[in-house]
């Protein structure tokens, strides 16, 4: 079984629409085992995209995931990395395809709703981020 990363960002939060891609990830088959809601600090959320440091996008996305509220959440299934990141859709709604959830709930590009690790090297860094041992179940 392998593990990924889910953050349901501020804008989705905001909307309404955390139940809604909870039911899309669990009609994919994979579990919910960790979930958690906070409200990242502009530190934790520079620490969490840190990989992203030097990007010209940093500071406007670190400022947005402190700007709201955030549902984590650690998804375990078989290929749980790529049946997330297909699920999710392209980064930018625009090229995402119907049916995923940056199609049908993002905002923008910057606003697109979701988050999923890209790989397992990146699920192995970004889980233990935000959860202990303990609070996956």
């Amino acid at each position: 079984m392998e593990r990924t990363l889910a953050i349901i960002k501020p804008d989705a939060v905001e909307r309404g629409f955390t139940g809604k891609i909870f039911d899309r990830i669990e009609g994919k088959g994979l579990k919910i085992i960790a979930i958690k809601m906070i409200h990242l600090t502009k530190k934790e959320a520079e620490g969490f995209y840190k990989v992203h440091a030097q990007r010209p996008f940093f500071p406007g996305l670190t400022t947005y995931m402190s700007s709201g509220t955030v549902v984590i959440a650690v998804l375990e299934g078989k290929d749980a990395i790529k049946k997330w990141r297909d699920l999710m859709g392209a980064t930018n709604p625009k090229d995402a395809a119907a049916g995923t959830i940056r199609k049908d709930f993002a905002v923008d590009i910057e606003k697109n709703s979701v988050h999923g690790s890209d790989s397992p090297e990146s699920a192995s860094y970004e889980i233990p981020y935000f959860f202990s041992g303990i609070e996956i179940f």
